[in-house]
């Protein structure tokens, strides 16, 4: 597996200098943002993941006993990523089933245990007509995986037609999403297939928490 340290956070794929690490002075966490086709898996306190969705899903994957979790952020189900064994491991991550394997092998890499594994998932939204309902598509395939892995659904925020931001604070396990209006819709769709979504930074109390 081709991973990249992202320094004294954790590891994932992307670069820190991509990732755009910084400090939130009201949430006061250090931030690190996850992008489409990417995985993050957080070994220090004090962090935040955070995320913009579109018809994107992401999963905050956690082991409450062992205090370790991470954040994914996949643009397509299972569909394609077998049918093409030479695509690089950045560009397999873009696919549900492998997104899924990476973040839970980060994970129990560093000494959380699978039958321990809980997970919040958001996104999935059909933000833009014409694209064959791809973010329902998603939302449909991880149900499925985790149903089918057994692993425990604590919290749902799925499918619907807005773009969404999450925040997840791995030590604790709470997570955060904020749904964005309609009129932004078409910008996030464009910025998340792109993979320029700008930093997330948003007051504790203007999203919804999830117990």
């Amino acid at each position: 597996m081709q991973r990249t340290n992202a320094g004294e956070g954790g590891f994932g794929v992307a670069p820190m200098s991509e990732r755009r690490r910084y400090y939130d002075p009201v949430l006061k966490v250090h931030v690190v943002q996850v992008f489409q086709g990417d995985f993050y898996v957080s070994t220090q306190p004090g962090e935040m993941l955070a995320t913009v969705l579109g018809s994107c899903v992401a999963a905050c994957l956690r082991d409450p006993v062992a205090g370790r979790g991470g954040m994914n952020h996949f643009l397509l189900p299972d569909k394609g990523g077998d049918n093409n064994p030479d695509l690089p491991f950045s560009a397999s991550l873009r696919y549900g089933s492998y997104s899924m394997e990476q973040l839970i092998n980060g994970l129990l890499s560093v000494g959380a245990r699978r039958e321990r594994l809980e997970v919040k998932i958001f996104g999935g939204a059909n933000v833009l007509s014409g694209l064959r309902g791809i973010g329902h598509q998603n939302a449909d395939f991880i149900e499925r995986y985790l149903k089918a892995e057994g692993i425990r659904v604590l919290a749902s925020d799925l499918r619907g037609n807005l773009p969404r931001k999450v925040q997840f604070f791995p030590e604790s396990g709470v997570a955060r999403v904020k749904q964005i209006e309609d009129a932004s819709a078409k910008t996030v769709f464009q910025r998340e297939a792109t993979k320029k979504i700008t930093a997330v930074q948003t007051q504790a109390g203007s999203v919804e928490l999830f117990d």
